[in-house]
């Protein structure tokens, strides 16, 4: 049996801390880093639970900067 995973790579530079993304993930996997900005000087979003992460692409549909891509990988159980 086969199980999807998902992966997503952001980019921290673009990122401007809206949050929509996290508002968007089903799963709660995304969090604003509370302390660390990025080189223009906002909070960013990271991914705070890897495991869980099936692929669904809500949080990058909802970015208005597309700072977020999304893979979707199938794992042999």
């Amino acid at each position: 049996m086969s199980k999807i995973r998902g992966a997503i790579v952001i980019d921290t530079n673009r990122c401007k801390g809206c949050a929509l993304c996290v508002e968007a993930c089903p799963f709660d996997l995304l969090e604003i880093t509370p302390k660390k900005v990025n080189h223009k000087g906002y909070t960013y979003v990271q991914q705070k639970d890897w495991e869980r992460c099936t692929g669904c692409t809500s949080c990058a549909v909802v970015c208005p900067d597309g700072c977020i891509s999304v893979y979707r990988k199938k794992e042999e159980a």
